[in-house]
């Protein structure tokens, strides 16, 4: 993963930038030399063809991207279109991630967990390792190093 490689990452939407949507982006930018590209596409609402405008849309997008989040409250809030794009991506034989409802208010659905690779919490080094280890299978080890003098 480079700047000239990025992930191309799919968050699950119902064309509109909800506030979990955001946050995604705003939590991988916060990651120095992480380089990802945005395949999702909420501004693209289909103008005509109702229904099967939207999915067909949508598939393309998703069709574009090596891993999917799903934020736990879009799928709490949007059940059968969270399903939907989950149902495309385990077509097309894409790893999904879950990502916990932000601030712990409540728990991911147990139908969710059960349906991805990687459920997470809301943490942009977790989100980084995450992706890197579904979309491009590289390895994440990291340690924590924690400095201090003794005094």
């Amino acid at each position: 993963m480079s700047e000239d490689n990025p992930i191309r990452v799919f968050v699950t939407h119902n064309f509109q930038e909800s506030d979990d949507y955001l946050r995604v982006f705003e939590f991988l930018e916060s990651m120095e030399n992480f380089f990802y590209l945005n395949v999702s596409k909420p501004e693209e609402m289909p103008d005509k063809g109702g229904m099967d405008a939207i999915k067909e849309t949508l598939i393309a997008q998703i069709k574009e991207c090596e891993a999917v989040i799903i934020p736990s409250l879009f799928y709490l809030e949007q059940t059968d279109l969270a399903r939907f794009q989950m149902d495309v991506a385990e077509a097309n034989e894409l790893p999904m991630i879950a990502i916990r409802p932000f601030g712990g208010i409540t728990e991911s659905p147990q139908e969710l967990v059960d349906r991805v690779n990687e459920h997470i919490e809301w943490n942009d080094r977790e989100m980084v390792d995450s992706l890197k280890r579904q979309a491009r299978l590289e390895d994440t080890s990291r340690w924590e190093t924690i400095e201090f003098t003794l005094d």
